[in-house]
């Protein structure tokens, strides 16, 4: 027979389980520590939090968390401080106790060997945090590449109402009247420095204007394609995606973001009723669609496989054939995210995209996508998202490969690649590593020709560890001083979203597991063909089992810690490179859907 709960200080003395509908936010009696005795468990629990100063008013709301990813090694986050200010105002008005924590914060250049090593222990501090602490809802804020997706995947696991706050986009800067902005001008410029067009004082000029504000990059890198794809999954605000980090309009997204907080908590509408097939489909779309970073098809993977669903890569790649690109921002275009938000921000995208996607997905609003479209008001003249008839490349940003090669896949950015390499033969000039390509790639006794394939290995989840963004390989500096721009490169790694060219990425399965790409050696023959889809190195197959058997692949092992964890657990690209014990326990859908 269920007790009878007693009062303390005017709470209810048991858990929640117990003595309130399952329905009613639970607050401070969520999630009790064990100490045997639920009502002394409470009883300690508001003793101390009133030692900072809280009264049994405020303790009778609903707990909000707000995940605190501030940092002084992430100034993509810089504006941290005050977006939380404005997420506690935004749930104080709505009746509700907001309570920060924080996370690990990784910033993507200041993350040894590679952000992505530390995304999946990101993922993993934010799905304990949530179900440790008590909160009846959690806003996530993140930013930098790989804090969005980390966020998304841990409160995936999680479970509980949850919704996504962007930190934003820095401001762009100017140098000698040409406007810049990271980090696509940080590789142009780069380029152009390694090819002696700019000297060491130019660049370092350069250098003062890249970033010219706290935020995310100003391009639609990854840290931009995962806010947009955030509020194609319906986990934003609407309009939450665009507003630079240091607007007014951040601000206010920031404040509603609070007040939305409170509403998800009473209504119980949980994550798992937000990232649907349909969702993760409308995400694929606009990821197609305004030319987003190949990474965002391994974060989607990722956070998928912990919804208990899995990236249809063939299908994807179907989408693609008819899913043009209508973002004219760089690098597939011209604009920057400040001129996409002046523009409408996702709303225009969305409206143009509206008989593509999927308009029946619900989104935190508690309204459908489609709903939101209609809402969100007439479009405007502006020059910034392109029409369905008249976009700015004619197929989606990424397509999928396969071949012999890439017998699990691979992918190519083709909206920023050049079209004259996207159908090529060539001589592969090989890397074993990144070490090697350091220690050769600008030798002036390389021998490598304009047409020729560069190859790198051993840079995928496990041979890094951690999957680098060192698939961006450099025009070998007696090629750049040439004028050479773009060469055909392939690896099992990932590259930047701010970065261009005809870059074969996500080799899977990769060179360190024993893929195919090990045994590529110097002067194989390898054939990309776009059009077909196909990447291929020109050997027979008794060839490359030869290969395999006279120098089989030991795969890379640790002692200790979280490198042994990573090595011994980590997926492949195509399952997000999370890690196995963390994906739901059954994968019960595959999206896009073929209905």
């Amino acid at each position: 027979m269920r007790e009878t709960p007693t009062e303390i200080g005017g709470h209810v003395n048991a858990d929640n389980a117990s003595t309130q509908d399952a329905k009613e936010p639970r607050g401070l009696r969520g999630g009790l520590t064990n100490y045997g005795d639920h009502g002394f468990s409470l009883f300690l629990r508001k003793a101390f939090i009133k030692g900072a100063g809280y009264t049994d008013g405020a303790l009778d709301r609903p707990v909000i968390g707000i995940v605190n990813t501030g940092s002084s090694y992430n100034p993509c986050h810089g504006n941290m401080p005050g977006l939380i200010e404005a997420v506690k105002r935004g749930i104080l008005l709505a009746g509700g106790l907001p309570m920060d924590f924080p996370t690990i914060s990784i910033h993507e250049v200041f993350s040894s060997p590679t952000s992505m090593y530390l995304r999946n222990l990101m993922s993993m501090d934010t799905e304990e945090m949530i179900r440790a602490q008590p909160m009846d809802a959690v806003v996530l804020i993140g930013g930098c590449d790989k804090t969005v997706p980390a966020q998304l995947m841990g409160a995936a696991s999680a479970g509980i109402p949850a919704i996504q706050l962007i930190t934003g986009s820095m401001l762009t800067g100017a140098h000698r009247g040409e406007r810049v902005g990271a980090c696509t001008d940080c590789r142009r410029h780069w380029g152009r420095f390694r090819a002696d067009e700019i000297d060491a004082d130019e660049i370092g000029s350069i250098n003062n204007q890249l970033v010219a504000s706290v935020g995310t990059c100003s391009v639609m890198g990854t840290a931009s394609t995962m806010a947009c794809l955030a509020e194609a999954l319906g986990m934003t605000m609407p309009g939450g995606a665009s507003p630079p980090a240091v607007t007014a309009d951040r601000m206010r997204i920031a404040e509603m973001t609070g007040t939305r907080a409170v509403e998800l908590a009473r209504e119980q509408l949980t994550i798992d009723k937000i990232l649907t097939p349909e969702a993760f489909e409308n995400a694929m779309r606009v990821l197609l669609a305004i030319g987003g970073s190949t990474n965002g098809v391994v974060h989607l993977a990722a956070i998928a496989g912990r919804a208990g669903m899995e990236i249809d890569m063939a299908a994807l790649d179907r989408m693609s054939r008819e899913t043009p690109v209508l973002l004219n921002l760089k690098p597939s275009g011209e604009h920057y995210m400040e001129d996409f938000h002046k523009a409408g921000g996702m709303a225009t995208l969305l409206r143009i995209l509206k008989p593509l996607l999927r308009l029946d997905a619900m989104t935190i609003t508690g309204r459908t996508l489609g709903e939101e479209i209609e809402l969100a008001g007439p479009e405007f003249k502006q020059d910034v998202v392109k029409t369905l008839e008249n976009p700015i490349y004619p197929q989606g940003g990424i397509a999928v490969l396969k071949g012999n090669l890439a017998p699990g896949g691979a992918i190519i950015k083709q909206s920023a690649a050049n079209e004259k390499l996207m159908e090529h033969e060539g001589r592969a000039v090989v890397f074993e590593n990144s070490e090697d390509l350091m220690n050769r790639i600008d030798s002036e006794d390389l021998d490598v020709q304009s047409d020729d394939i560069l190859v790198l290995k051993n840079i995928g989840p496990k041979g890094a560890p951690g999957m680098p963004e060192a698939g961006y390989i450099p025009i070998p500096k007696k090629l750049a001083r040439a004028g050479v721009k773009d060469m055909v490169r392939i690896s099992d790694g990932r590259m930047s979203g701010t970065a261009f060219g005809t870059i074969v990425l996500h080799v899977t399965p990769e060179a360190a597991i024993g893929g195919p790409l090990a045994y590529v050696r110097n002067g194989d023959r390898i054939r990309l063909s776009v059009k077909s889809r196909e990447i291929s190195v020109l050997v027979s197959d008794e060839e490359l089992a030869q290969r395999k058997k006279e120098a089989p692949v030991i795969e890379p092992k640790a002692d200790r810690g979280y490198r042994k964890l990573f090595l011994e657990t980590v997926l492949q690209a195509d399952k997000g490179v999370d890690f196995d014990f963390l994906r739901a326990a059954t994968i019960t859908a595959k999206t896009p859907r073929s209905d």
